[in-house]
């Protein structure tokens, strides 16, 4: 029996289809949403022009080591690490690209040759290339720097697009829960030791994600509404969007309400610390072995499903949000900006970014994947975790349907009978005992000796440091994580 989520036949297949999509995009040419670069042995100098003008526009794919009329040069095998990383440090600077973008580069082979492949999203912002506005024209890069016309229209059209860029100068940084900004540099240098935002004031850190914005027709500035959805306290929440709202409910016994319920109307960050909570409390687990790594196919499926929820909803609409367990399934639903119509296939759409500066902070933080990764993954982890494929359908209303009715996969069922631990509990229900026996803050040694793990070491990476991760347990000195004084509740 394998011990891959995806046998490697299947990872082929998926690879292969790919580059035949990548193969046909090429063929095509150059577009307003397709550029190449020879970038043999260094990147070309008006590299960052383009992702500039892709962000500002619609967004577009930029290759690497494809000549102008689509003959596949290729990348010199000795440069592509350089080349990779070069890009990716430059997307970094604010004094390349402004503001800063993290992208993920792909590298591809192609008729033997490797070339490289970056998914640009369109941005909810307006962006600058060495101080200077690109906009993209069919298939060139156009510098509107100083046509004031096209500028205005540009920041329109991104204030009119995007909700979250919205500016509420009177909302003040002492309304922010600082300890959340203390929180999310950790989670970001957890990601990156040399992630900037370490070494940032609050302001400067609000600034680099974009999440503190000055208006350049009107001359206002102050936190966007993005800022404020992830880092604000309720009452300055509620001055800035009164219907915010995410209801997590249980629905099995008592079908005509709910037999539990979590109202949530916090920030972001607090929200899905609570979603996940409840899918702790209410959904059983399955851990399976992915190569020699044991996961939870709960948690994988469910932190995908907590973040695009949060994440891809359309803010200026009341519709509250909804995660609704039943008997059966799982349902989601938000309001959507809708880009298309029907059931998505998970292996053959494009995503879009409904919220592009609050899902970038997410992947800043860990708490996301790269943009359309959550579609599949939930797609690829539901088939072994319920032995059924979940459903997504974009409308006005984006729905996702996890189903629950089948037993997971034999395969998932026998590794998680061998994964038990040492002392035969199920990992499930030790969460929920260490999790009531924080109610009361505990030490580390408290929480082990209650469990009677002996290994200190299995006992710390294997156990409390995921609950931390995941958000079930808090530290009650978050500045001080190694102190002897520290204590964990839930």
């Amino acid at each position: 029996m394998e011990n891959q989520v995806t046998s490697p036949e299947n990872m082929m297949g998926m690879v292969n289809m790919k580059i035949e999509s990548l193969k046909e995009m090429i063929s095509s040419g150059e577009s307003i949403t397709v550029e190449f670069k020879q970038s043999k042995t260094k990147l070309n100098r008006d590299v960052f022009e383009s992702v500039c003008a892709f962000l500002n526009r619609n967004g577009g794919h930029l290759f690497l080591g494809v000549a102008d009329n689509g003959g596949i040069v290729g990348i010199d095998p000795a440069a592509v690490e350089k080349i990779k990383m070069d890009f990716v440090t430059s997307m970094n600077n604010p004094l390349k690209i402004s503001p800063t973008v993290y992208l993920s580069v792909e590298e591809v082979e192609i008729e033997g040759e490797v070339i490289l492949y970056i998914l640009v999203p369109e941005s909810s912002q307006v962006h600058r290339c060495n101080g200077k506005i690109f906009d993209r024209n069919e298939d060139g890069d156009i510098n509107i720097t100083d046509n004031t016309n096209l500028v205005s229209d540009l920041y329109i059209r991104k204030q009119r697009n995007y909700t979250e860029n919205r500016i509420f100068p009177f909302a003040e940084l002492s309304e922010l829960k600082a300890e959340l900004l203390v929180k999310a540099r950790k989670m970001a240098a957890n990601e990156r030791s040399d992630h900037p935002w370490k070494s940032m004031n609050d302001l400067e850190l609000l600034k680099s994600a974009g999440l503190y914005l000055k208006d350049r027709q009107s001359g206002k500035e102050g936190l966007t509404l993005a800022g404020i959805l992830i880092f604000g306290n309720e009452e300055l929440i509620h001055a800035a969007l009164p219907h915010h709202r995410t209801d997590a409910i249980l629905r099995r016994v008592n079908l005509d309400r709910y037999d539990d319920r979590d109202d949530i109307r916090v920030n972001l960050l607090e929200s899905y610390e609570r979603l996940m909570q409840f899918i702790t409390k209410h959904l059983n687990d399955t851990f399976y072995l992915e190569g020699d790594r044991r996961i939870s196919l709960r948690d994988k499926i469910f932190r995908e499903v907590v973040s695009n929820l949060l994440i891809h909803r359309e803010f200026a609409n009341p519709f509250p949000a909804k995660l609704i367990i039943e008997k059966d399934r799982v349902v989601t639903e938000n309001s959507n900006k809708s880009h298309g119509n029907g059931v998505i296939d998970p292996e053959n759409f494009s995503p879009f970014p409904k919220n592009p500066t609050i899902a970038r902070f997410f992947k800043e933080i860990g708490l996301v994947d790269e943009l359309g990764s959550g579609v599949r993954n939930i797609y690829k982890y539901n088939k072994i975790y319920a032995g059924a494929e979940p459903v997504f359908i974009e409308e006005d209303v984006f729905r996702t349907i996890i189903p629950l009715t089948s037993q997971a996969s034999d395969q998932a069922s026998d590794q998680a009978g061998d994964q038990a631990s040492d002392h035969g509990e199920n990992e499930d229900e030790r969460t929920k005992e260490i999790l009531e026996f924080c109610k009361t803050p505990r030490s580390g040694i408290e929480i082990q000796e209650f469990i009677e793990v002996k290994s200190r070491r299995y006992f710390r990476e294997k156990i409390l440091n995921p609950l931390i991760k995941g958000g079930l347990l808090k530290l009650t000195l978050p500045d001080k994580p190694t102190s002897p004084k520290q204590k964990y509740y839930a």
